[in-house]
């Protein structure tokens, strides 16, 4: 991944803060916890990575049934559900939660724009929510867009 040195800064400060990251990613498929985890050191601050593709895995996670249906899986409430849960259940200090369509129609969730991803980075008890149009021509750099944005903004953050 062209941003691998980004991410590893990203490493490198949680773990010189001592701070732990857990995710959880839908249309990522895992990509950024596959670029954490690119990273000597990231078993040291990654606590847990789901991939949860499906409404009945996001809601088995913890995200709340009601958020999906009234904002729908495609929204920035069910991506903040999901940092937050993640960030509970796995007891990190850090939970990021990505949900999204990349490239494609989703038959079982028939709302949203396509290719609009949201991002919510749950840290200290605050959101910080953002949404990005993967416009790429494959999945796979989209995924890595994603996680460059998603690191750039982690690293404004910390």
């Amino acid at each position: 991944m062209k941003e691998e040195f980004k991410v590893k800064e990203i490493v490198d400060e949680l773990i010189k803060r001592n701070l732990t990251i857990a995710t959880m990613e839908s249309c990522t498929g895992g990509a950024l916890a596959c670029a954490i985890t690119d990273v000597e050191g990231a078993s040291d601050i990654l606590k847990f990575s789901a991939i949860t593709y499906s409404n009945e895995y996001k809601i088995k996670m913890g995200v709340n049934k009601e958020i999906i249906d009234k904002y729908s899986v495609y929204s920035s409430n069910t991506a903040k559900e999901m940092a937050l849960n993640i960030s509970q259940f796995a007891h990190s200090d850090i939970g990021i939660g990505i949900t999204g369509k990349l490239n494609r129609a989703d038959k079982q969730n028939n709302y949203g724009k396509d290719n609009e991803v949201f991002v919510s980075i749950y840290y200290q008890k605050q959101f910080y929510n953002y949404s990005f149009i993967a416009l790429a021509k494959t999945r796979h750099e989209n995924k890595e867009y994603i996680v460059k944005e998603v690191v750039k903004k982690l690293k404004d953050i910390l």
